[in-house]
């Protein structure tokens, strides 16, 4: 952990201030001089100091690399990054893999640091605006929770720090067990509950919804297997030998009890929160399904889809002054489209769905996907859950009008990710090809992109000069209704699991569910990936359920597609795809051109640096590095 000095917390202040107040205020205060006195004086200056806490959350998931990256959801396109370093089991504490300062250690504690400022001055803060002090208390409490649970989903048990520490103060401190680490975290939660409470929510700030929420998730985390030392321990190896088990998991205590206790936590958030959607009774047609699914992902905020899905947003990430600054150079953002699109479009291919993701989303009557199935592996992309097309751009998929330059190659908006039959002898490498003739070097290694969380508006070209304003779903209502399913699974109130199953399959045009036992829970964690792809949940489910070998341990399959003319047809000039005219065939195939996945069970958790364990001698290592 850094030592941070006084006087750069107070300039941060001041910058903060000076981006966030009104120039008229500005002009009455020397925006050098701004003491800490004055900033909790002034309720503009108090709330300012806690809009920065909130920067700490920067892109939320929409940075350039991505955590599917680290999951069987994508491949990133681009060597160099560090992925590879994790995804092959190399990481060790002296040579970390890349890491997104969303999570990262010091980043975090920064972040707290400015937490327990806020926390640890506004109940004595001199401003007379109780309602504002209340709320701000409450903002605090919540982003302090915030922070803490992105290091214990990440490290396990860490060190807590409930205060600010001053100069000369001894800065090293042990890692506090899994157990208190939980219980820190949900007292500040249940305090932030009752200071927002009545609280007007404003898109981009926490609210007492968001408050009850974040419990949700991380009670639903806390009774999970990951979690509980005598199961881990007969499961994972580095965990078996691990002599501070009980940094990582419970070592006492009723499973049972802490499921009753999530199901508990997330029925109150439902019971507080509509969503979209999820009161219906029967599936939706296909097309809406997959029109729901893509209004979900804008976030209400796009012309694409439906305005009212902003109610499935409980806290969010928005293009405001809480959050990290738009950057001119795409590194997430508003450049998300950019960042991860097709070539052929002029974008960078960065986090491609593999085919493992693909092969996981279910036909339209409910069953599995089958490769071994001819029918099936003929036309892969028929007949299957509405919500595949809405996430993933495969080969002839509709899409935006191309780029003026690229036009003439391409002019019916149609994903060539295949090689075609040219009808002499010799193949059309498709335009968003890595052999493509638009800027090869960035296109996908898997033979997808990604769909979701990209505006399909034609008036955005995903380039830099339009970039799109699609919201962060840091959570959404139906990560808490899966929340609820599962606990309701754990503790044997199948019907009631069931029951809000269906109701988010059918918002996508998914048939209902009968299932009963382990049919059910495996139904209940396929439709969470599917559901939730792509946003930052694949990783910790897979840790939390103790399934991650296999998951990132199965590599990364790719798609091949091939077109060959049937018999006295003319090739497509210039091509565009076409059933009548082509026979596709379409073979999984290994890749391991980027990376070559496996996995060690010290990926479990990550670890904590070589320098970090120099500055902090009490610091105990996660198992395995």
């Amino acid at each position: 952990m850094k030592k941070l000095k006084i006087s750069a917390v107070l300039l941060m202040s001041v910058l903060v201030f000076f981006v966030s107040c009104n120039t008229e205020f500005l002009n009455t205060k020397p925006l050098d001089k701004i003491s800490s006195d004055a900033t909790w004086a002034d309720g503009a200056l108090s709330q300012a100091f806690v809009f920065n806490v909130y920067s700490y959350l920067g892109y939320g998931g929409f940075e350039e690399q991505a955590l599917a990256a680290y999951t069987d959801e994508a491949m990133f396109t681009h060597s160099g990054r560090n992925i590879n370093t994790f995804t092959e089991g190399s990481e060790v504490a002296g040579s970390l893999a890349w890491m997104s300062p969303t999570y990262e250690w010091n980043r975090m504690y920064l972040a707290i640091r400015q937490a327990n400022i806020a926390i640890d001055n506004l109940p004595k803060a001199t401003f007379s605006d109780a309602k504002l002090k209340d709320q701000l208390l409450g903002e605090a409490l919540f982003l302090r929770a915030y922070y803490y649970q992105q290091l214990v989903r990440f490290y396990g048990g860490v060190p807590l720090i409930s205060k600010p520490y001053g100069l000369d103060e001894d800065y090293t401190i042990a890692r506090s067990s899994y157990d208190d680490c939980i219980k820190f975290i949900i007292a500040d939660l249940d305090k932030s509950v009752t200071l927002l409470d009545g609280k007007t929510a404003v898109p981009g700030r926490t609210s007492k919804v968001a408050a009850l929420a974040l419990k949700s998730r991380v009670l639903a985390y806390a009774a999970s297997d990951l979690h509980d030392g005598a199961t881990v321990k007969s499961k994972v190896s580095s965990l078996a030998s691990y002599g501070n088990i009980e940094l990582v998991a419970y070592t006492a205590g009723d499973r049972t009890s802490r499921w009753q206790a999530a199901k508990a936590a997330a029925k109150a958030v439902l019971d507080a929160s509509t969503g979209y959607k999820l009161n219906l009774s029967a599936p939706v047609s296909a097309a809406e399904g997959r029109a729901n699914y893509v209004s979900i992902a804008m976030g209400g905020k796009s012309g694409a889809g439906d305005a009212s899905a902003d109610k499935e947003l409980i806290f969010q990430r928005t293009k405001t002054a809480l959050y990290t600054a738009e950057d001119n150079w795409p590194l997430g953002g508003i450049h998300y489209g950019v960042n991860n699109g097709p070539n052929g479009y002029h974008n960078w291919a960065g986090n491609t769905p593999i085919q493992q993701l693909v092969d996981d989303y279910e036909m339209m009557d409910g069953s599995k996907f089958d490769w071994n199935n001819s029918t099936h592996k003929a036309d892969p992309y028929a007949n299957r859950d509405p919500r595949l097309g809405a996430t993933v751009l495969y080969d002839g998929s509709t899409w935006k009008p191309r780029p003026s330059d690229v036009v003439g190659l391409e002019p019916v908006n149609q994903i060539q990710t295949g090689y075609y039959d040219d009808g002499k002898g010799g193949k059309i490498n498709g335009i968003d090809t890595r052999e493509s003739a638009v800027e090869n070097w960035n296109g996908s290694r898997t033979h997808y992109y990604t769909r979701k969380f990209i505006d399909a508006d034609p008036v955005i070209a995903d380039n830099l000069s339009s970039a799109q304003l699609i919201p962060w779903p840091f959570i959404r209502t139906t990560e808490i209704a899966l929340n609820y399913i599962e606990a309701c699974i754990e503790v044997g109130d199948e019907a009631e699991a069931r029951n809000w199953l269906n109701k988010i399959r059918f918002r996508a045009g998914m048939p209902a569910v009968t299932d009963a036992g382990v049919a059910l829970k495996n139904r209940y964690r396929n439709e969470r990936r599917v559901e939730l792809a792509y946003e930052e949940h694949r990783y910790h489910d897979a840790r939390r359920w103790v399934i991650a070998p296999t998951t990132v341990g199965r590599g990364i399959k790719a798609i091949n597609v091939d077109a060959k003319l049937k018999a006295g047809a003319t090739p497509n000039v210039p091509y565009k795809y076409d059933k009548t005219k082509y026979t596709y065939t379409y073979t999984v195939e290994d890749n391991t051109s980027n990376e070559t996945r496996k996995w060690n069970d010290k990926m479990y958790y990550r670890p904590i640096s070589r320098d970090e364990i120099a500055k902090n001698p009490k610091l105990i290592q996660n198992p395995g590095y």
